[in-house]
């Protein structure tokens, strides 16, 4: 059984979910049409889009006739697995073995399916994540070259995000944003983030146009790099919140 509860005025409410406070945040979009509800890739919040004209209320209602599917989401958040050595390290759709020794050399090496680090063991995850967003910059900055010049722009900034909102994100021609965590992943759904957000830098849309532009721009199949972000997102937390 869940429970609503109301925080103090002017903040948001939250609801609980086997023992737990789970944030739940309201967000109204002009372009809305309906209520919709998804739980944050780590588990963190309970978020539901709403149209501009839409009451906090209605959206409490919404969320409570879909308890047990709330439920079964918030069961299925992978628990958190920090890397430790003998562990395994997710790096571009491959799982691989963390060889650390404390005599081998402090920056990580590749070495077949295993990933070489030393140093000290006690800040082993936090070296490893840096590995892996020195890697995500890398990669990523290929892919939007690549990409735009398939589209035809000159390539914008890039950065790297740890949003828990969003894969990606494009909010003008300067900037583009996309979650470092991708480098985790099969190397097909990095690149079709990027390719989506650099669709938007000819359409800020999700329209027919733009759904053209991205299927002519992304070498793949755009419904599989979804359905596996759909099915696999979370577990790309899981390591490294």
């Amino acid at each position: 059984m869940m429970d609503w509860l109301r925080r103090a005025p002017g903040e948001e409410p939250a609801v609980c979910v086997g023992g737990r406070e789970v944030p739940l945040a309201i967000r109204r979009h002009a372009r809305a049409r309906r209520l919709t509800m998804r739980l944050a890739p780590d588990g963190s919040e309970v978020r539901i889009t709403m149209p501009r004209w839409g009451r906090t209320e209605d959206a409490l209602v919404f969320a409570r006739a879909r308890l047990e599917w709330l439920e079964r989401q918030i069961a299925a958040v992978p628990q958190a697995q920090t890397p430790r050595p003998g562990g395994v390290v997710h790096y571009r759709g491959v799982g691989l073995a963390i060889d650390w020794n404390a005599a081998h050399p402090r920056s990580p090496r590749l070495t077949g399916a295993s990933l070489r680090i030393g140093g000290p063991a006690e800040n082993l995850p936090r070296r490893l994540q840096r590995w892996l967003q020195g890697e995500a910059q890398r990669l990523l900055e290929d892919d939007l070259a690549f990409y735009c010049a398939r589209a035809g722009h000159v390539p914008p900034a890039l950065r790297l995000s740890r949003a828990h909102r969003r894969w990606g994100s494009c909010s003008d021609r300067r900037t583009i944003r996309v979650n470092w965590r991708l480098v985790q992943a099969p190397d097909f759904v990095r690149r079709s983030v990027v390719a989506h957000e650099v669709a938007h830098m000819t359409h800020f849309d999700h329209s027919p146009a733009f759904h053209a532009l991205l299927a002519g721009l992304f070498e793949g199949e755009v419904h599989a790099a979804d359905a596996w972000l759909k099915a696999h997102g979370r577990t790309l937390y899981a390591s490294f919140g």
